[in-house]
């Protein structure tokens, strides 16, 4: 496994809740910061107010090992209700690749949709490189431990992709557990009457 190559995890979820109902949480850019030990802020960039193919927002993030920086990401694949897609680039060239570009970005993530027993799957996905970032620093560091070092990130990656998936399934079942709980409730069901 090699940095150059584009090395990638991914992790999926089956949430009971429909399509339109799992898009308005993934679509929200400011979730994942909620969720996130390492991204810690977005905000929408130019104007933009929510998802359009190329609109930008700025991301702030932090990592033990690498410290704070800042990332712009920008919108390069949108189907609603099915596919949303951002390329990272990193604008400050902290990690010297250049002039910020789309097409050349730190990492490219993505949430894929698809109606599935009721509900909806929902597959998160990151694909590292190919310009430079805090990863390729490392390895340019240890060359020998490129490897280990890509094991070791993309462990955190996969981490953090659950811990979405999982809180993207929690918030949008819970309207179907409070209209559970609540007609349990109204009825007086389980009250030992």
């Amino acid at each position: 496994m090699r940095y150059a190559d584009g090395p990638g995890v991914h992790d999926e979820v089956h949430i009971g809740a429909a399509p339109a109902e799992v898009w308005r949480l993934v679509a929200d850019i400011g979730l994942p910061a909620r969720i996130s030990t390492e991204l810690q802020r977005v905000e929408w960039l130019d104007g933009a107010t929510g998802p359009a193919l190329g609109a930008a927002f700025e991301g702030h993030n932090r990592h033990p090992m690498v410290g704070e920086w800042r990332t712009v990401s920008h919108i390069v694949a949108l189907e609603p209700e099915r596919l949303f897609g951002w390329a990272v680039t990193d604008p400050d060239n902290r990690f010297g690749g250049g002039p910020a570009d789309p097409a050349f970005p730190l990492a490219t993530w993505k949430f894929e949709l698809r109606p599935e027993d009721g509900g909806t799957l929902l597959r998160q996905s990151v694909r590292v490189g190919p310009a430079p970032s805090g990863l390729s620093t490392a390895i340019s560091r240890m060359p020998d431990r490129e490897e280990q070092i890509l094991a070791m990130r993309l462990g955190e990656l996969r981490e953090g992709i659950r811990a979405t998936l999982e809180g993207v399934k929690r918030l949008a079942e819970e309207p179907a557990r409070d209209a559970t709980a609540g007609a349990g409730s109204s009825s007086g069901s389980g009250s030992g009457a």
